[in-house]
């Protein structure tokens, strides 16, 4: 048997052309997922580093530049908060880094909106609430940071909503989407009450529900169930609706696990 060494055979592999698969760090994954526009690039960056301040000089310097400051939003706010997306789906970066990011790009929506009397058209509206009686609201407010973050006018009804909050906003707001959160199996329930009453009054909107007392099997129960196992699936969900405007079934069958 050859006796190799490791240098024999890194040798070996990069003379036929083998490249050896070097671990990257968050910071270089970042990096070639940035655009390569210069006056994009900085402001991209600093949403991923989570930088309010940087953010603002990016968007600045655009603006100066001669760019549109609503066109900013989709064309360097999302477009940075994009790559905060994809390297928090491959296991990249984890939801504090997304939360600072989702921070750092709505400071820049803000800027942008205060620059121009131009009304940026929302994507849609989603109604957010924790389950009546729950008081944990953490996960609830990441929903509504990074639906927001994604470009979606949020309806923030906040913790220990009773249900029939939700139906009356639901009515007035008309929502693409619901979501839900409930950290306590006993106030999860709640839930189902919220679908029987919007079924009622003929309103079928999805109900995405999630949070710690919550399991999919629980949400396929009721009607308008979708199942949403962690806080970054809502902007995903809502996406989706926009992009194929399919039913439960369709979104249950994109999301639900079989």
């Amino acid at each position: 048997m050859l006796d190799l060494k490791k240098e024999d055979i890194d040798g070996i592999l990069i003379r036929y052309n083998v490249s050896l698969e070097k671990e990257m760090t968050p910071d270089e994954a970042a990096e070639e997922l940035y655009p390569k526009d210069e006056l994009i690039y900085p402001i991209a960056k600093a949403i991923y580093e989570g930088e309010e301040d940087d953010v603002i000089d990016g968007l600045k310097a655009a603006i100066d530049a001669g760019k549109n400051p609503i066109a900013l939003i989709n064309d360097a706010l999302m477009v940075g908060m994009g790559v905060v997306s994809q390297l928090y789906d491959e296991g990249i970066i984890f939801l504090p880094n997304v939360m600072m990011s989702a921070d750092a790009m709505l400071d820049g929506i803000e800027y942008c909106k205060d620059q121009t009397d131009e009304v940026p058209e929302p994507k849609g509206t989603v109604v957010c609430h924790v389950a009546e009686g729950d008081v944990h609201d953490i996960g609830k407010n990441i929903v509504a940071a990074l639906l927001r973050a994604n470009g979606f006018d949020v309806v923030d009804l906040g913790r220990d909503c009773p249900v029939d909050e939700v139906i009356e906003a639901v009515e007035k707001e008309k929502p693409i989407l619901v979501t839900g959160t409930a950290l306590m199996t006993t106030t999860m329930y709640a839930f189902k009450e919220v679908n029987d009453k919007l079924l009622e009054k003929g309103i079928k909107v999805p109900f995405a529900c999630g949070g710690g007392a919550v399991n999919q099997d629980f949400v396929s129960q009721y009607e308008l169930g979708v199942y949403g196992e962690e806080a970054a699936d809502a902007p995903k969900i809502a996406e989706f609706i926009l992009a194929s405007g399919d039913g439960i079934e369709k979104l249950r069958e994109e999301f639900h696990k079989h």
